[in-house]
């Protein structure tokens, strides 16, 4: 990535002289590692759920039913045991991200991410060797609170650090390292599941510990946001980290608005409470929303229990495994995709697109499974069992340059600084409940739904995507602390909210698409 300055926001607004300097970049790479202990997470726990020996040791209630010819295949993994194994970690990082966002505002972003590290290495530890099932969740609650901690200071973090107009860019690294981490689980899992002596389970936790280490020393290394530092009243220090992230002396535009964004922050003394005025219901809405519809699209459903899904459609252990680390890999190379166009055909555009394909794809494995798959039996043979691995593919792409990272980057670039850890901490919240509902409840769903899990997900694609349609503005290229002028201000419904009635928007839709105006 060359080096070169550039005005880092669209015409109309201030302009910041910024340079993509070293700093940035390796900063951003390595805070973006947060990214990959959660994909980590995410993808290991469902190939260590379809291993016999874990089952045997820690479910022998559901060894024993895929043993014992419990035929029902969408009913054989379902068990709350087995299902709170995957949550409990989102449940414990549902919790500590209210601490998360205490710590993010007063310590800093640099030291909350530390703090993750310390416990992911703990739940890593304890993980690898559980000697039974408390021990097994305790280590899981551990690293749901790494995951909370990290979520919270990440993609805060790389959204501040960032030029303006790279800023997308940026912060779907966190996405991409979720991604990666996903694949890297996969493929481990692939490894693993061929180990004699049942101890490959072992490994495939263990190995969590990469990623853990990764992000810890990330932490040590990295310096803090200016943004950070000046709200902390670390004045000189942010001026001169300001000046070393964007490679040039002319900062003092930049400084003077983080200065009065600072200020303003400072005069709130309940950013939580500050959060529900009506100045700032757009973006609460906004960020609540996109994280109910980020898991109500059925993706982490899908990443949990990718081995599991395959197993139950019929396919054979290695090959239900094999077939995850494909998804994987077209969930990486997808992400990049995202990386490269966010912030050139924007937000909108990309979650739009994106709506379409994942309703055709959910619809079609639907249909397909409801005429070939059968509560007893399984008739998916080889050409419609690969016509289900592609369609799941492209649900998979088209969610890894859409909702996946923007789900994420959205949040983080539009709360002002006053509220802005608070809004985060509410946008980890909210995400990390509803995965838990989704990874709790996913595995009696198939059992009860059946092949209609997948019109049911495909259903919410279609309501989300009428979502952004109407209600989602475009953030492309606007800088982090002008938002409110720029974006809310000139929504056909938002700048309904925004307190200064003084200031008329002089494009009233150009931000969001006007159903008055069509009308």
């Amino acid at each position: 990535m060359p080096a070169g300055g550039f005005a880092a926001s669209a015409s109309g607004g201030t302009e910041f002289e910024a340079k993509i300097t070293p700093i940035v970049v390796i900063s951003c790479i390595l805070a973006a590692t947060g990214g990959l202990m959660f994909g980590y997470d995410v993808g290991v726990s469902g190939g260590v759920t379809s291993m016999e020996p874990f089952l045997k040791k820690f479910f022998p209630v559901v060894y024993r039913k895929t043993e014992e010819g419990d035929n029902n295949y969408y009913c054989k993994y379902d068990n709350q045991g087995l299902q709170l194994f995957t949550s409990s970690l989102y449940l414990a990082g549902l919790t500590a991200t209210f601490f998360a966002s205490y710590t993010t505002r007063t310590l800093g972003r640099k030291i909350t991410m530390l703090i993750a590290g310390i416990f992911f290495l703990i739940g890593v530890t304890l993980n690898a060797a559980a000697q039974d099932l408390a021990m097994l969740i305790i280590g899981r609650i551990s690293l749901g609170c790494g995951v909370g901690f990290a979520n919270q200071a990440v993609p805060l973090f790389l959204s501040e650090i960032a030029p303006t107009r790279i800023r997308g860019g940026l912060n779907i690294l966190f996405q991409l390292n979720v991604t990666i981490g996903i694949l890297f689980a996969n493929l481990v899992n692939y490894g693993t599941a061929k180990i004699k002596g049942g101890w490959g389970w072992r490994l495939s936790l263990g190995l969590a510990g990469i990623p853990a280490v990764l992000l810890t020393v990330g932490a040590l290394v990295v310096v803090d946001t200016p943004n950070s530092l000046i709200e902390r009243g670390r004045l000189e220090e942010g001026k001169a980290v300001l000046r070393k992230i964007r490679g040039t002396d002319n900062i003092e535009p930049e400084f003077e608005e983080l200065l009065e964004a600072s200020r303003i922050a400072k005069q709130v003394q309940h950013p939580f409470r500050n959060l529900l005025k009506r100045r700032n219901r757009p973006q609460l809405v906004i960020a609540m929303a996109l994280q109910i519809f980020q898991q109500l699209t059925g993706i982490n459903a899908i990443m949990f229990y990718a081995p599991v899904l395959f197993k139950t459609l019929g396919f054979k252990g290695d090959v239900s495994l094999y077939s995850s680390v494909i998804v994987g890999a077209v969930n990486v190379l997808s992400t990049l995709v995202s990386i490269y166009s966010v912030d050139k055909v924007g937000r909108r555009f990309l979650l739009l697109e994106a709506g379409v394909q994942m309703f055709i794809s959910q619809v079609i494995i639907g249909v397909l499974l409801g005429i070939k798959v059968k509560d007893h039996s399984s008739s998916l043979h080889n050409g419609y069992a690969i016509l289900v691995v592609v369609m799941v593919c492209v649900f998979i792409s088209a969610f890894a340059w859409s909702w996946g990272p923007l789900g994420w980057l959205i949040p983080s670039e539009t709360f002002p600084l006053e509220t802005r850890s608070a809004g985060q901490s509410v946008t980890v919240c909210v995400n990390l409940l509803f995965t838990f509902i989704i990874a709790q409840a996913f595995l009696s769903m198939l059992c009860h739904f059946k092949y209609g899990i997948f019109l049911f997900f495909s259903g919410w694609v279609l309501v989300m995507s009428i979502f952004v349609l109407f209600l989602l503005p475009e953030t492309k290229n606007i800088p982090i602390e002008e938002m409110t002028e720029r974006v809310w201000k000139h929504h056909w419904l938002w700048k309904r909210y925004i307190d200064d009635d003084a200031v008329e928007a002089k494009n009233g839709h150009a931000n969001g698409y006007d159903p008055t105006s069509q009308l």
